[in-house]
């Protein structure tokens, strides 16, 4: 299948405002700023903007103002997994009407079989890629890399962090793999890895993209705030952006 994208991606925090309102208006302004600074596509409602708090509603003003602050060509991916096949198929036709490119989901916690709900959330997006997406800590256990090759999707997010995994989907997937972890980017570039799509983008455009080209210097240099993103998540990077460009630090999430 063809890629979604290639290059790095970003991420995309969801900014809130001091009520811990979505604030479109900065939200969007952020996707077109680190577009401008050399990012390849914007995800809109996965882990990283907090999307387990945000509502329906909520989810699709998101995708249709990032979409709006865009150029065409750059892709707007939305976050749809869901611990349901309904619920994930809802909020995939959701995103799709509202001008997403393309969709990423993670299964229901707790299943071994992926078949049946990646072919429901494919119906649902009407020929709108799909990106299966690996994070354990979210969805336990996750998508096995033997699986991949045979459900209907157009290439895997690998958040787990694991070189070895991220080796093993790069020597025997046909399809697309996208980097989630900003730890292993100078690894995945030059190994063949489709993109990145990453949290860390939000602060570190240009290093990320370094990284990811195979610059191991930039690798280096993006260990503090990786280390810290690890640690902290959402309320960590919201931080940063708020002392960076001063914007809300506000985060629904602790």
């Amino acid at each position: 299948m063809n890629e979604v994208f290639s290059g790095v991606g970003v991420a995309l925090v969801t900014v809130f405002d001091a009520r811990g309102e979505v604030d479109l208006a900065a939200t969007s302004g952020l996707a077109s700023d680190l577009v401008a600074r050399g990012l390849n596509a914007v995800i809109v409602s996965g882990t990283t903007g907090e999307a387990g708090t945000l509502t329906p509603g909520e989810r699709v003003a998101l995708v249709e103002a990032v979409r709006a602050a865009l150029p065409p060509g750059v892709p707007v991916i939305a976050g749809t997994g869901a611990p349901t096949e309904q619920t994930a198929a809802e909020l995939t036709k959701d995103a799709v009407n509202a001008g997403a490119s393309a969709v990423l989901a993670w299964p229901p916690p707790g299943r071994t079989e992926h078949t049946r709900y990646y072919e429901i959330v494919s119906e649902a997006a009407g020929g709108c890629p799909v990106l299966a997406y690996h994070i354990p800590p979210v969805s336990s256990p996750g998508v096995p890399v033997q699986a991949l090759a045979t459900l209907p999707v157009a290439g895997v997010k690998d958040s787990s962090g694991s070189a070895d995994r991220l080796l093993d989907e790069l020597a025997h997937y046909p399809g697309a793999t996208y980097v989630g972890s900003s730890a292993l980017l100078a690894l995945a570039g030059p190994m063949g890895a489709a993109g990145a799509i990453l949290a860390l983008a939000n602060i570190e455009p240009e290093r990320c993209c370094r990284a990811f080209a195979g610059d191991v210097i930039a690798q280096r240099e993006l260990a503090d705030g990786h280390l810290e993103l690890r640690r902290g998540g959402p309320p960590a990077l919201k931080r940063l952006l708020a002392a960076e460009r001063g914007t809300s630090p506000v985060a629904r999430v602790s």
